[in-house]
């Protein structure tokens, strides 16, 4: 049935915009503190130990001649100004990774954004909970995330990622549903990252080490599980900001109100040329 301009579709059940707004709060303190407590110590290493003198395969610092720069392995592009040495408003040269703009709390505090991490992070953690309840008991998960096998044919998924790579949205109902590619994300997302960044983020806790030893076997040691709890908050933020683009293609108008209401008008059924 094509919609008309005045269709209204019941798009998102009352636990998804609910968990929506309550993450997306969340993710933005638990990020803004993530990068102060990495401002304490700008490096990352793959194994048991970390230390200033000990070899690090990410840091963010003074440059050998002169300014900061982000090194990767061996390669390296300079970010004075940005990254590493930056000017606070009150005119002072500050020296560390992330500037205050990016950070909680703004001024250096390790102590303090650390309470606002734990804190923020427990909220995540009980939603989600929460949300993954209400998904299965709704069915949510089953009916709107799982993939039908006909869309994980390679056929149906080359050609919605043309359609996206073009800019040619979903129009009348099919736009209400998840598309595969969103599914997959979700799926990544729900199943992938936020799974992993929280036994990481276990791992780097020493009352968790002694209650349970395995998480920490199992990352290989403290300082790779805070590699990979900042890879999956890069991560994060790529899926981010590739949701919110995708927001502002469809929409952002009718994206914003179906996920307050619950409610979504489908654009209009794209008329064919011969």
């Amino acid at each position: 049935m094509a919609s008309s301009p005045h269709t209204r579709l019941y798009r998102h059940r009352l636990p998804t915009r609910l968990w929506h707004w309550v993450n997306a709060v969340s993710m933005l303190v638990l990020l803004t503190s993530g990068l102060m407590i990495f401002n304490a110590h700008p490096r990352l290493y793959w194994g048991e130990y970390g230390a200033n003198f000990d070899r690090a395969w990410l840091r963010i610092g003074p440059s050998p001649t002169g300014g900061a720069r982000l090194t990767i392995g061996e390669r390296y592009v300079p970010t004075t100004g940005v990254l590493g040495q930056w000017t606070d408003p009150q005119g002072r040269v500050q020296r560390r990774a992330f500037p205050h703009w990016l950070t909680i709390p703004s001024r250096y505090s390790l102590a303090g954004a650390r309470r606002w991490h734990f804190l923020f992070a427990w909220v995540f953690v009980l939603a989600g909970a929460l949300y993954a309840i209400a998904s299965v008991v709704n069915r949510h998960f089953a009916r709107d995330l799982l993939p039908k096998r006909d869309e994980l044919r390679a056929r149906h998924l080359l050609a919605d990622i043309r359609a996206h790579a073009k800019l040619r949205l979903p129009t009348g109902d099919a736009a209400a549903r998840y598309n595969i590619l969103q599914k997959l994300a979700y799926l990544l997302v729900l199943f992938g990252l936020i799974p992993l960044m929280i036994l990481t983020g276990l791992t780097m806790g020493p009352g968790f080490n002694a209650t349970f030893p395995w998480l920490h076997e199992l990352f290989g040691g403290r300082q790779s599980a805070r590699s990979i709890h900042f890879l999956c908050a890069i991560g994060l933020l790529a899926f981010i900001g590739l949701h919110l683009a995708m927001v502002v293609a469809a929409g952002p108008l009718n994206e914003m109100r179906s996920m307050i209401t619950g409610w979504f008008r489908p654009p209009p059924e794209r008329r064919r040329h011969d």
